[in-house]
């Protein structure tokens, strides 16, 4: 009989498991490996963070066999998490990746400065969405309805704290990506010099989706 995927919640045991998911999806939802060959570094700025200062909120795809297979991971307050992230999370990690002291010359180095400037997520245009997300699963498990269900239960645990509406920063390119979170009810919110990201809000609230509605 073969593994039934599902969903739970995060523990600490599927650190790994979760690191692996983002290292797998982190170049524009494709592996990232051959970009950033240290494997510690896409998960130090974009899963681990999450899950170790607000692991209510994170939430996994077990492929039925106990190995974590996506996730979803975020916070109900951007600029609480990014207060938290600046004290906490980065004195954790600064003796693997120290702050630059030149300017960036290798992807690599321009995600340690991002990982040295967490107030970059705080946005005036991004106000009225106070949450924020990531969200990943590994190819095999995409376009089946697992996607919508982490983003739904993510979605849940926010209403019910009182968190109204949530936003998310995708990499323009990834257009499979942007088909995925149009499909459920994200809109486009306006940045000033967003980058090669683009901004996407929507409201907590989950609604049924419509009748052949995948995700």
């Amino acid at each position: 009989m073969n593994p039934v995927p599902f969903l739970r919640a995060y523990r600490p045991a599927d650190r790994d498991a979760v690191a692996d998911v983002c290292v797998s999806t982190a170049d524009d939802g494709g592996d990232s490996r051959a970009r950033f060959p240290d494997e510690e570094l896409m998960p130090t700025l974009f899963a681990a963070p999450y899950c170790h200062l607000e692991p209510e909120l994170a939430f996994v795809l077990d492929d039925g066999s106990g190995r974590a297979v996506g996730y979803v991971v975020g916070t109900g307050d951007t600029a609480k998490f990014v207060a938290r992230f600046r004290d906490t999370w980065i004195p954790r990690v600064a003796h693997r990746y120290p702050a630059p002291t030149t300017p960036p010359s290798t992807p690599a180095q321009v995600m340690v400065g991002l990982l040295h400037t967490p107030e970059r997520m705080i946005l005036p245009e991004l106000d009225g969405y106070p949450a924020h997300l990531h969200i990943d699963l590994l190819p095999d498990f995409q376009r089946r309805g697992h996607g919508r269900a982490l983003m739904n239960t993510f979605l849940t645990a926010l209403h019910d704290r009182g968190v109204p509406a949530v936003h998310l920063g995708m990499v323009t390119a990834n257009r499979p990506a942007r088909a995925f979170y149009d499909r459920l009810g994200f809109h486009e919110i306006p940045v000033g010099d967003p980058g090669p990201l683009t901004y996407l809000g929507r409201s907590t609230a989950v609604k049924e989706p419509a009748a052949g509605d995948g995700g």
